[in-house]
């Protein structure tokens, strides 16, 4: 099984590596999809909102998994969600792979 989702991320991020011309992590393709799920446009994030921009990814691919609901959006446009299941209760490791076997999901 293991094998399998390293196998299925590492096709991933050689397609986005091609797609983007940039070498990609786990980070990176999280950020991507928070930008897709934002649907702001073409914006420059601050700091910070980049951190919100990848909680916004977390949430949403996670939430197909149980761990967040949607909860509503605000005036500004950000998507607010309601922890569900604490994904404290894994390890980095596990949490790691439940994020990239959710990415995969998300954009299969």
């Amino acid at each position: 099984l293991m094998d399998s989702l390293e196998k299925k991320w590492g096709n991933l991020i050689s397609k986005l590596e091609d797609q983007f011309g940039k070498e990609m992590t786990l980070k990176g393709v999280l950020y991507l999809i928070g930008v897709q799920e934002l649907n702001f446009g073409i914006k420059q994030f601050e700091r910070e909102e980049k951190i919100d921009v990848l909680h916004v990814a977390v949430c949403k691919i996670l939430s197909s998994f149980g761990y967040y609901k949607f909860d509503s959006i605000d005036n500004d446009g950000w998507p607010h969600y309601t922890e569900l299941k604490a994904l404290k209760h894994l390890s980095e490791k596990e949490q790691e792979n439940l994020i990239k076997k959710a990415v995969l999901e998300y954009l299969s």
